[in-house]
């Protein structure tokens, strides 16, 4: 009997839209649901016939080739086993996943063959001043490097692998469950159809084994918490011959006692003689690189903050350097002598009282002026 047009098996047009297509068969999959429909055989077969029309309508190249020929164009290997089942991919709510209709599985029909190492992370925590200048460090790492003895056959020497008894080298077995035919991945073998009837004895027949790694890691300056560098290669070893991982290495920057810092830029606070803010003058202060002068203009109200041009961490990526900022914090000496309590007493006197200063009162010289009569 000729088999029904696959738009009118889903009822659409010809010029329905791959939304339109998938809404359709989504409502006769869940009408013809054999859970919905036990010992109808009549819903069984609208149902894969559903699936077979879906198939086909919701592959591009496969929707055109029926659109201009046919089910001939289609037909060729045997009706529905010309369509990808990766299209149910969407349809894992209506039958649990249907990766295994009409044969196929989701990846099941693959091997186990070489497979790539897995990844690895190390968090390194290294000194501020590392950070700043960047250094070269060793670190040790434990990871599963290719059994030396075997050299990842898993096998002892001289005896090689055989071919699973159980899905005959498949890598997987299959069964029917109703209509379906459901392929799965064979459990003697884990996939590899291949088993070793004589294991290595130094990794048991794991073709891998646990080993203590060292390296060598380059710290770029002015690299900063969170950053990871990459290390291609040094992950653990792949299976079966496959490429190994990558390492990843995610930097933590200790804290400094004097600095904080703000991506390049360095934040510090400097205590600086009152008489410096009032007066001006020169004071020394750390930098990463040693100490260097800053100037202080006179009239510097305490918590201002100035700027040393430079000064700061060197962009990770080498684009110039980051700025110091120092806010110079007036320090208020605990003790005086009569000398010194004398002087202050006066410059008491002269200081304003009002919040608001203008620079000079009645004619009198300017009040920094007169300030620095006092301290000579």
């Amino acid at each position: 009997m000729a088999k029904l047009d696959y738009y009118e098996v889903l009822g659409v047009t010809r010029s329905a839209s791959d939304g339109e297509i998938k809404s359709a068969y989504r409502k006769l999959a869940l009408k013809y649901h054999p859970d919905r429909n036990p010992g109808d055989h009549t819903a069984e077969e609208k149902f894969k016939e559903a699936a077979e029309a879906y198939g086909i309508l919701a592959d591009g190249d496969k929707r055109s080739a029926y659109d201009r020929f046919g089910h001939a164009a289609v037909n060729q290997g045997g009706g529905a086993q010309g369509f990808d089942p990766s299209v149910f991919s969407d349809f894992g709510d209506i039958l649990g996943g249907l990766g295994d209709i009409f044969g196929f599985s989701d990846g099941g029909s693959r091997r186990a063959g070489p497979r790539r190492g897995a990844d690895l992370r190390y968090d390194l925590e290294i000194a501020f001043e590392a950070a700043a200048k960047g250094t070269e460090t060793q670190i040790r790492i434990p990871r599963e490097e290719t059994c030396t003895t075997c050299k990842g056959s898993g096998s002892a020497s001289g005896a090689g692998p055989e071919t699973c008894p159980q899905c005959r080298g498949a890598g997987q077995v299959r069964y029917q469950q109703g209509f379906f035919t459901v392929a799965k991945t064979c459990g003697h073998c884990r996939g590899a159809g291949r088993i070793i009837t004589k294991p290595c004895a130094t990794c048991r027949g794991n073709g891998r084994t646990s080993e203590q790694r060292d390296l060598k890691v380059k710290i770029p300056p002015g690299i900063a918490t969170g950053q990871r560098l990459r290390l291609s290669g040094e992950g653990e070893h792949g299976v079966q011959g496959g490429p190994p991982g990558d390492l990843y290495i995610v930097i933590i920057v200790a804290d400094h006692p004097f600095f904080q810092r703000h991506e390049d830029d360095l934040h510090c606070e400097l205590r600086v003689p009152f008489t410096t803010l009032a007066l001006g003058g020169s004071v020394q202060v750390p930098t990463l690189d040693g100490d260097e002068a800053l100037h202080i203009p006179d009239g510097t109200g305490s918590g201002t903050v100035l700027k040393v041009k430079h000064k700061g961490l060197p962009n990770v990526s080498g684009r110039g350097h980051g700025d110091l900022f120092v806010s110079v914090v007036a320090a208020v000496p605990k003790k005086l002598s009569k000398e010194q309590k004398k002087a202050m007493e006066e410059l008491r006197r002269l200081l304003p009282t009002e919040v608001q200063q203008t620079e000079r009162e009645s004619g009198d010289k300017p009040f920094f002026e007169r300030v620095k009569d006092i301290f000579g």
